[in-house]
């Protein structure tokens, strides 16, 4: 089965045979494709192209009047971004060199054997499709510049690694192919799903869906329907969630507990744009796009046989990780007002006025919960909020509750601090231990000094003027 890209553009079809025409309308729209313009007459085609867009042009390349090598020249000069294929009734090596020389994307010979047409015209858009990502790519990287503000806007940052993240996801929205979204759990994979969907233009809902917990059988009714009687209780038919996401986006939250038959179905899905809804012997189409989102790994649910290997690779074609929050903690201050404002309103009191030391309290935490972790702990200190300043305490009990707590990426230090220097024979200087210490919190930091300095408990004023000495040391 073809699986159908369903581009916004019409398919536009020339030739001076009506019965082809009609065969080509009849396979193609079979194979999923319903905007398709004919015409029979070669002097239309380039007034048609004028007047809009289109996906791909199916050019006969013998037709009176204009010829198809003619238009194919003016085509591929006019509109270089259109793939041209080139259908005739002669099998002649020398033309077919000569079309494709000219631009053509590719070159058919009548009678086109049943499937090989709707096969070229995929592979001509799926073609033209990646090209316009490789451009739009290439304007984010290049310029370093959004074309659009608002799909972001719930997203609040000033890390340059989001940024390059928005202009990624930025690229890869016009597209039709699955998006999968990573990040550990309360990073915001589900509002850059729906960034993916607001950038893309798409007309339809976006249309979320938690698939954690759901059985084989509820994940297929949910996402695919049923028809009346299919099952015991069954006494209306039932559109599914798929149907709802028509012409939108289909987001699946928690794909890595999905059980061995639900991950055949989305296979299915993905693949053929193809679904079963329960008690049909007959598959329904759809063109929504697939956003899927997990806090799991997925390749080690590969590794362990938890997860089917082509349904990885088939969902993996763009791939958005969403760093955690102790990777962006320069967005610590902007994150923490924003909470502060919607929890004031919350509970119905003035904001209050933020101490310095919360940051440096903040930056040395590692946030196993993320961003929603931050905000709980914003919303539960306002709660008991009676100052003017707002008081460190819920801050200090949370961060020392988890303490004990594994946080990613770090290892705590179990030893007392007189074992480090147990083994050497000589104690370094204060001095000395100091740069030591700042080095290492440094290099634990990667380099963030907001972060480096919640390691050791100082300000990021203080650490910024101890690393400014010691390169003024340096340098003399």
């Amino acid at each position: 089965m073809i699986q159908s890209l369903h581009p916004i553009w019409p398919i536009l079809m020339a030739d001076d045979e009506e019965q082809v025409l009609l065969s080509f309308d009849t396979e193609l729209r079979s194979a999923g494709y319903s905007n398709l313009v004919s015409l029979s007459d070669s002097r239309e085609v380039m007034d048609f192209l004028a007047g809009g867009r289109f996906a791909a042009v199916l050019l006969d390349l013998w037709m009176p009047h204009v010829s198809g090598l003619e238009l194919l020249s003016q085509i591929t000069a006019e509109y270089p971004e259109t793939p041209v294929i080139v259908i005739t009734g002669l099998d002649q090596v020398e033309t077919a060199v000569t079309c494709m020389k000219t631009g053509a994307f590719d070159y058919l010979v009548k009678p086109v054997e049943s499937g090989l047409l709707a096969a070229t015209v995929q592979k001509a858009i799926l073609h033209r499709e990646l090209g316009r990502e490789v451009e739009s790519l290439r304007h984010g990287l290049f310029t370093g510049k959004l074309r659009q503000l608002e799909p972001f806007s719930s997203i609040l940052t000033q890390s340059d690694d989001m940024l390059a993240l928005f202009r990624y996801v930025e690229a890869i929205a016009p597209g039709s192919q699955p998006v999968l979204v990573t990040g550990e759990t309360g990073v915001g994979k589900e509002l850059f799903a729906r960034a993916v969907h607001r950038a893309s233009g798409r007309k339809g809902a976006f249309v979320p869906v938690d698939v954690a917990g759901l059985d084989d059988t509820v994940f297929a009714d949910t996402l695919f329907g049923h028809r009346r009687g299919a099952f015991t209780g069954a006494d209306q038919a039932r559109e599914g969630l798929v149907a709802s996401a028509a012409g939108g986006a289909l987001f699946l939250d928690e794909i890595g507990d999905l059980g061995p038959a639900a991950q055949v179905k989305l296979l299915r899905l993905a693949q053929e744009r193809e679904y079963l809804p329960l008690g049909d012997d007959r598959p329904r189409r759809t063109d929504a796009r697939l956003v899927l989102a997990t806090n799991q790994p997925l390749e080690t649910l590969m590794e362990t046989g938890r997860f089917r290997r082509d349904l990885y690779y088939r969902l993996n074609t763009h791939h958005v990780h969403v760093p955690p929050l102790r990777h962006r903690l320069d967005d610590l201050p902007l994150l923490v007002d924003h909470f502060l404002d919607a929890a004031a309103r919350d509970f119905g009191k003035k904001k209050p006025t933020v101490p310095p030391e919360l940051f440096t309290l903040l930056a040395g935490y590692g946030f196993p919960g993320n961003v929603r972790e931050l905000r709980s702990m914003v919303h539960d200190a306002v709660s008991r909020h009676t100052a003017r300043v707002l008081s460190l305490d819920r801050f200090r009990s949370h961060v020392h509750a988890r303490r004990d707590v594994p946080e990613p990426e770090s290892v705590s230090c179990q030893e007392p601090l007189t074992s480090l220097f147990s083994i050497c024979p000589k104690l370094p200087t204060l001095s000395l231990a100091s740069e030591l210490l700042v080095a290492e919190a440094m290099k634990r930091a990667q380099g963030n000094i907001t972060q480096a300095a919640g390691l050791l408990g100082i300000t990021r004023q203080a650490l910024s003027k101890r690393l400014k000495k010691g390169m003024d040391s340096e340098d003399s």
